[in-house]
C-alpha cells in the first residue's frame, strides 16, 4: 500500500483519545443509570413484600392509623397502618416551607437588588454556614432551644411537628435563597431597565418584573427545600416525639417516615413482618423523591414555555 495513504487511513493519536473518551462517558451514564434502578427495584422488592408474603392491605397501609407490624387485626393482616407518619412527614414538610419561603425570598432580593458587594458575599458566606452543619447539631439545637421555646410559648410537652417545623425551616432555608438567587440572577437586566424606564417604582419592579419572571425558578427551589425537609430524618426524630399516633394538633408528638425508620431499621431481623414494613416505609420515601423531581421537571418546562 501507498505510504502516504497508508498514513491517512491509519487512525490517529487524536481519534483514539476521542474513542476512550466517548467510552468512558458511556460506561459512566450506564453505571450511574444501573445504580439508581438497582437502588429502586431493591427498595421496591423490600417493599412490596409486606402486601404480597405478609399479606396487608394496601388500603389499610395507607389509611391505617394503628402501626404494630408485629401483632395482627381482627382480620388476620398485620396493624400497618402507615397514615400517621405520612401525615407527619407532610405536615412538617409544608409548615417548613410555609416558613421559609417568605424568609428565602427576602434574603435572596436583598442579596441581588439591594445589598452592596460586600454584604452579598456575608450573606454568601451565612448561607453557605447554614448549608455546612450537620444534621445532629440542627437537632441539639431544637432540642435544647426550639423545644422549650415551643413548650413555654404556646402550651404541649414542647414535642410535635411545630418543633419540626422550626428545625427545619432553618435547613432548608439556605437551599430555598441559594436558588432564589439564582432564579432572579437569571432574569436579563433589560427587564429591570424597561420597566424602571416605563415610570416604574424599584418595588414595582421587583414586585410585578423580576419576581414574576422568576417565578418558575422560585418554584423549583421550594419543591427542593420540601425534598430536602421531607427526607430529612435525624434532626426531626430528636424533637417531633416520635408517637406513631394521628397527630392531632401541631403541640401533639407526632413521628414521620424517615424517624420511625430510623428508630426501627435496627431493631428488626430482615424477612420479619417488622422490617418488611419498615421497607414499604422506605419505598413511600422513595416514591415521594420522584414525584418531587417530577414537579421540579414540570415546573421548569412550563418557565420554558
Amino acid at each position: 500500500m501507498d505510504p502516504i495513504r497508508e498514513k491517512i487511513l491509519k487512525p490517529s493519536k487524536e481519534t483514539r483519545q476521542d474513542f476512550i473518551g466517548k467510552t468512558l462517558s458511556y460506561a459512566s451514564i450506564f453505571l450511574i443509570v444501573g445504580v439508581v434502578l438497582a437502588i429502586f427495584l431493591f427498595v421496591a422488592s423490600k417493599g412490596i413484600a409486606t402486601f404480597t408474603q405478609n399479606k396487608a392491605s394496601l388500603v389499610e397501609f395507607l389509611t391505617g392509623s394503628e402501626w404494630n407490624p408485629g401483632a395482627t387485626g381482627p382480620n388476620g393482616r398485620p396493624l400497618v397502618g402507615a397514615l400517621p407518619m405520612i401525615l407527619g412527614s407532610f405536615g412538617v414538610t409544608l409548615l417548613a416551607a410555609l416558613f421559609a419561603t417568605p424568609f428565602a425570598i427576602g434574603t435572596a432580593l436583598y442579596m441581588t437588588e439591594l445589598s452592596s458587594k460586600r454584604s452579598q458575599k456575608f450573606m454568601q458566606s451565612v448561607i453557605e454556614l447554614l448549608v455546612g452543619i450537620p444534621s445532629v447539631v440542627y437537632g441539639f439545637i431544637g432540642l435544647t432551644v426550639v423545644v422549650p421555646f415551643v413548650r413555654d410559648h404556646f402550651g404541649g410537652s414542647g414535642y410535635g411537628i411545630l418543633s419540626g417545623a422550626f428545625v427545619l425551616f432553618v435547613m432548608v432555608l439556605p437551599t430555598i435563597t441559594s436558588m432564589t438567587v439564582d432564579s432572579l440572577r437569571a432574569v436579563p437586566k433589560y427587564y429591570k431597565s424597561a420597566s424602571l424606564a416605563l415610570g416604574a417604582t424599584e418595588w414595582q419592579t421587583i414586585y410585578r418584573v423580576l419576581l414574576r419572571a422568576a417565578l418558575p425558578g422560585i418554584m423549583t427551589a421550594i419543591v427542593f427545600g420540601m425534598a430536602r425537609a421531607f427526607g430529612e430524618a435525624l434532626a426531626v426524630q430528636m424533637v417531633i416525639g416520635n408517637a406513631t399516633l394521628l397527630p392531632e394538633s401541631l403541640l401533639a408528638p407526632a413521628s414521620t417516615l424517615t424517624s420511625v425508620l430510623t428508630m426501627g431499621i435496627g431493631n428488626t431481623v430482615m424477612g420479619t413482618v417488622s422490617n418488611n414494613a419498615l421497607w414499604s416505609l422506605a419505598l413511600v420515601l422513595l416514591l415521594m423523591s420522584l414525584i418531587f423531581n417530577i414537579a421540579v421537571r414540570f415546573i421548569s418546562r412550563k418557565g420554558k414555555m
